[in-house]
């Protein structure tokens, strides 16, 4: 213990508090397994052992435990002369585990592949863009104003996978951000970073193979019903209820707290919207990504029953150098190089114990999709509305990048590559304390900008090489469709062979109105208040949101039509599976929920039941009514008399609404 109390608090064993020296008490008996600074939740839970252990034995209270395991640790050394610190001990972990201490201690001879000029580089970006997150020179150091006091890197060679840097905190010996933790190893959320993957499985012919149900019909939020998806595959970025696997309402909200209304998937990616990203995952499953993720190294999200749709926006954890990797699989055209520190070893006496050996890894992935996803991710037209034109992420030269942000600002997150470098880069706190109001381009996005071309300044352009097995098809934004006259705006996009649109687009329409009523002209118009108009013609569940941007729509008694429309009658509020709580602060009459519907086909007059009861009725559009909050639980359905004169009854929605309950009073002292 006391050779270890310096190496991780910087302290003598004689002044560790409970918690540290509980922590390094653990240790001994799986060095490499806990290293604190490498596997810090590992050692945490070996602590907690250590604690429980001693508590039994009588060596220390309950209380005392407690106290210990909930308290922050600060990790230091005692500064001694030493070079790319996180890198060497990584590397020194990972032969303690692979040959064991005695043969460690012996003496070896290790060349690695560091690069340890880039390592330098990587260093002073960390430093310098921290220090401007910092804000002025001279400003407090322990609360900066975006209170982001870490940041970590890896870079790589996709077609080798050798790990040229690997940088852990921007100083290894700063015990106020817990430096010497190697942050490149510790699994954090990755944010929006970890979309590509979800968007990779909806355009994999394989992975769609495997969909219970192949093509999938349209659903709330979904655009078209293809599998696989392509990038011209329209989204509807509109306000969307998921039920979770435990039963609850789910809706997802974007970064800028806006719908987007009809998107190409393409530009949802791209532009990093949440709401088809989420559509996106529903659409695949959540076991093909998860598998996916897996194929491209990223095994903290090996356990599928810790995940729901919130998976696809970050939910889970992963480690930098596994993300770099799985980019890294993009970069390379689908194949995946297990990332590599260690070239060859050697023992005292020169004889060789370890060679690493090039290969051309293992193909994970279709390279046609790794070759779209790559595609997208360079495309700074399309994420321009989003990050901008002229945005960091921008390097000089052909680049594909995605970043990331977590809840409440807890992570930044830019992984990007060329095909001859893939870096990530991570910023946030090793305390997990959020940072302010800190996306992952302001962030993360300055220092892989600038180590991206610090590392490739002199070097040649090259671009990303399309795969053979894809084509080029012209198609109308945002429906996918062939363009017809009507459309607006078009793009030609890359497609896998064969899965090029060959239907025209059906979203831009024309209809005559009648210019003295605003409905379709009928026979009865007169050829001169006859007017042909192009409307864009959404799904139901997209008509709110065309109303709230000012998208008119054809007039109601326009019968819509699509291949893959869902019933003609469908509740839109509530929620599905959402849990209301009565307030004792308001007025009861004051507690309401609004009834909505959407519909595929002209309404006259809409009926609410409740339980089996008519509750309320609407004969105007919106057909909307309100209802004050009763404790129990529901089910609602909306029956509609149609234009035409036929009767409809919409699925029913559940709900619940719970009562207040004071708290209980404490019985009187005897």
């Amino acid at each position: 213990m006391e050779d270890a109390a310096p190496t991780f608090f910087g302290k003598s064993a004689r002044d560790l508090d409970l918690a540290e020296a509980a922590l390094i008490a653990g240790l001994p008996q799986a060095p490499s397994l806990y290293d604190p600074l490498l596997y810090p939740e590992a050692a945490r839970r070996r602590q907690a052992v250590v604690l429980d252990l001693m508590v039994k034995q009588g060596a220390a209270s309950a209380e005392a435990a407690r106290l210990a395991k909930d308290e922050p640790l600060q990790f230091t050394s005692e500064p001694f002369p030493i070079e790319a610190p996180h890198f060497v001990f990584y590397v020194w972990n990972l032969l303690e585990r692979k040959h064991g201490p005695e043969v460690l201690h012996s003496g070896l001879v290790v060349t690695t592949t560091l690069d340890l000029d880039l390592t330098r580089a990587a260093e002073g970006i960390l430093r310098r863009r921290l220090a401007q997150l910092a804000g002025p020179a001279g400003g407090p150091r322990d609360s900066p104003p975006h209170n982001a006091t870490d940041a970590a890197l890896v870079a790589l060679d996709p077609r080798t996978g050798q790990v040229l840097a690997l940088v852990g905190s921007p100083d290894y010996f700063d015990a106020r951000i817990s430096g010497a933790i190697n942050m490149a190893l510790a699994p954090r959320q990755p944010g929006s970073a970890i979309k590509p993957i979800t968007y990779a499985a909806a355009f994999s012919p394989e992975l769609c193979a495997l969909l219970p149900h192949s093509p999938l019909p349209e659903a709330a939020g979904k655009g078209t019903g293809d599998c696989p998806w392509t990038p011209a595959t329209m989204i509807l970025d509109v306000r969307t209820a998921f039920v979770t696997r435990e039963g609850f309402s789910y809706v997802p909200q974007n970064y800028d707290r806006a719908f987007h209304g009809p998107v190409t998937a393409r530009d949802a990616l791209a532009g990093s919207l949440n709401v088809p990203a989420v559509v996106a995952l529903d659409h695949v499953g959540l076991p093909a990504m998860i598998r996916l993720a897996g194929r491209l190294g990223l095994t903290t999200l090996a356990d599928a029953d810790r995940f729901g749709l919130a998976l696809t926006l970050g939910g889970g954890e992963v480690r930098l150098l596994d993300l770099v990797g799985a980019f890294g699989a993009f970069a390379a055209g689908g194949r995946r190089v297990e990332p590599a520190v260690i070239l060859q070893v050697q023992d005292a006496a020169g004889a060789l114990i370890e060679q690493w050996r090039p290969g051309g890894g293992e193909p994970v992935l279709d390279e046609r999709v790794a070759f779209l996803i790559t595609d997208i991710l360079a495309d700074n037209n399309a994420r321009a509305a989003t990050f901008g034109f002229n945005s960091v992420l921008q390097i000089g030269r052909p680049a594909a990048v995605k970043t990331g942000t977590t809840t409440d600002y807890r992570d930044n997150w830019a992984v990007g590559y060329t095909p001859d470098l893939v870096t990530g880069v991570w910023v946030g706190n090793a305390d997990n304390s959020p940072m302010r109001n800190l996306s992952g381009v302001a962030g993360a996005g300055p220092i892989w900008h600038d180590f991206m071309r610090a590392a490739l300044a002199g070097k040649p352009v090259t671009a990303f090489a399309p795969p053979p097995g894809l084509e080029r098809a012209e198609v109308c934004v945002p429906s996918g469709g062939r363009p017809t006259p009507l459309c607006p705006r078009t793009r030609v996009e890359w497609f896998l062979a064969g899965t090029a649109p060959t239907g025209p687009d059906e979203l831009y329409q024309a209809f005559d109105i009648d210019a003295r009523t605003g409905g379709l002209a009928d026979a009865n118009t007169p050829a001169e208040a006859v007017v042909s108009r192009v409307f864009m013609t959404l799904p139901p569940q997209a008509h709110e949101w065309a109303l709230a941007h000012g998208v008119p729509q054809p007039p109601a008694d326009h019968l819509q039509t699509g291949a893959g429309q869902a019933a003609p009658l469908a509740i839109s509020s509530p929620d599905p599976q959402t849990v209301y709580q009565i307030s004792p602060r308001l007025p009861r009459d004051s507690q309401k929920i609004p009834f909505r519907i959407v519909a595929s086909r002209p309404v006259r007059e809409v009926t609410y039941l409740l339980n089996g009861r008519a509750v309320a009725a609407a004969t105007d559009s919106p057909f909307e009514a309100w209802w004050v909050l009763e404790p129990g639980a529901f089910e609602l359905q909306a029956r509609a008399r149609l234009a035409d004169g036929a009767t409809v009854t919409s699925a029913p929605v559940r709900f619940s609404v719970n009562a207040f309950a004071p708290p209980e009073t404490p019985a009187a002292s005897p």
